[in-house]
């Protein structure tokens, strides 16, 4: 064997899709399509669970009646408070045998607005936001927004609210300095760019005149309470009993003159939400029976009773093995879980904080992450090397381009994913995802090759 072979037979590196599969090109580009229209329709997670019920509902599934009887084949979910979602396909195989389950998450990093939002300033109205998980401040300057979300009213109803989104609504932003007037800002450390307390968001600017000429003290924040309530029929008060999002207003759209990436709002980690949805949606009769798993809350810890950190996929498969009579701690140590994620992709023109060999890139396949954390690998599951073979044969007996990758260099950051929390359930799990550019940004980018390929993943997965 020559030293041409032995590079062949013995060495390794993940090719780029393009030139290794060129036939996936354009089945990508078609997939992508119904993914931005998704990512359109679903920028906060209420509005995922309602587009995926809908989805789901189409190709036949049924909210889980735990009086009924299911066999292989049958498509169930489960609504987990407008917030969270779940997903199964009945298999062919015992419960015992174990679940495929593939946990995605929905949120993503955001402004949301505080219980007493709305405050006048020198004739102009705005809306104080709190932000949601890791963003860079400075990004969401000068950035179009649209608001997103229900307030609930005195009567107990719950309204719903979206503004911007449509062609000729307002939208809002929030204000940054001009150069000529920066010189402090700019002495500023990046991450204090603008600071937490500078996100306030121009909502309104004319005032309400009173027609007797008597002067009011927020005529401006009166305006705009006076048009909310005249739409929505709400109060300044109800603000107290609301959850509203404001994220970018702009539309998922191609980048790049070859059309190759996806660049839009919240992909993190809609990406790996959409792709389940649409494996699992098309798996029919599996060995093993499939559970899909959009949570809540991932961003900030995965707390509250929507995210994986709390009990509700635990009682979801409580209800699995109910039905089939099947024992609980059986079915969870033979499960395995793909927690799917999105990785931060190589960016060349960031390579510092990367070490390239070990990062994912665009354009190579789906990122397989052994483990997440940061630094000593704090908050990781740590995939053992049984399921990291189980999982690369899975891929490479049914034609998906993979790679591995890590969240940067090792002493730069890092970061966590639902994976330590399936893992406490005593269930062998590993990330799955796609690499993104740009990501917790406004605007992030995808390869369509990459988010192909993540769904060819999760289909072969669910087999």
């Amino acid at each position: 064997m020559n030293g041409k072979e032995m590079e062949k037979a013995l060495l390794w590196e993940a090719p780029h899709i393009a030139e290794k599969m060129p036939e996936d090109i354009q089945p990508a580009a078609d997939f992508c399509e119904g993914y931005k229209v998704f990512l359109n329709k679903g920028k906060t997670e209420r509005e995922c669970v309602k587009e995926a019920v809908l989805m789901l509902e189409q190709a036949g599934y049924t909210e889980f009646d735990p009086k009924e009887s299911y066999k292989t084949g049958d498509k169930v979910y489960w609504n987990i408070r407008k917030k969270a979602l779940a997903a199964a396909t009945i298999g062919n195989l015992p419960l015992e045998e174990g679940l495929r389950m593939n946990g995605a998450h929905i949120d993503s990093p955001r402004l949301d607005l505080k219980p007493n939002p709305l405050f006048e300033k020198n004739s102009i109205a705005y809306l104080k936001p709190h932000y949601y998980g890791g963003i860079r401040k400075y990004q969401w300057g000068a950035v179009p927004l649209s608001m997103h979300g229900v307030i609930g009213t005195a009567d107990g109803n719950m309204v719903e609210i979206s503004i911007g989104e449509k062609e000729g609504e307002p939208q809002f932003c929030i204000t940054d300095l001009l150069p000529h007037l920066a010189g402090e800002q700019n002495g500023r450390k990046l991450a204090e760019g603008i600071k937490g307390e500078e996100l306030n968001i121009v909502i309104g600017s004319i005032p309400f005149f009173e027609e007797d000429g008597e002067k009011l003290k927020a005529p401006v924040k009166l305006m705009v309470m006076k048009l909310l309530n005249e739409t929505y029929g709400i109060t300044e008060k109800d603000f107290t009993r609301a959850e509203i999002e404001l994220v970018p207003s702009y539309k998922a759209v191609d980048v790049g003159l070859d059309r190759s990436l996806v660049g839009a709002y919240g992909q993190d980690d809609r990406v790996c939400a959409y792709t389940a949805l649409m494996a699992e949606m098309e798996t029919k009769a599996p060995a093993h029976t499939t559970l899909t798993i959009l949570a809540d809350k991932e961003e900030i810890g995965s707390v509250g009773n929507t995210g994986l950190n709390s009990d509700f996929v635990l009682h979801i498969i409580e209800d699995l093995c109910r039905i089939q009579g099947a024992d609980l701690k059986t079915v969870l140590r033979h499960s395995l879980c793909l927690s799917s994620d999105v990785n931060a992709a190589y960016d060349p023109t960031f390579s510092f904080a990367y070490e390239e060999r070990n990062s994912s890139a665009i354009n190579k396949g789906c990122v397989l992450t052994k483990y997440t954390g940061a630094r000593g690998k704090s908050g990781s599951s740590d995939a053992s090397a049984e399921v990291m073979t189980t999982v690369i044969n899975i891929m490479e007996e049914n034609g998906v381009c993979w790679q591995t990758g890590e969240l940067g260099a090792v002493d730069v950051g890092g970061g966590g994913t639902i994976a330590q929390f399936v893992a406490r359930m005593d269930v062998e799990v590993v990330d799955l995802g796609v690499p993104i550019l740009s990501m917790h940004s406004p605007f992030e980018l995808a390869s369509k090759l990459d988010v192909y390929n993540t769904y060819k993943a999760f289909k072969a997965f669910y087999k």
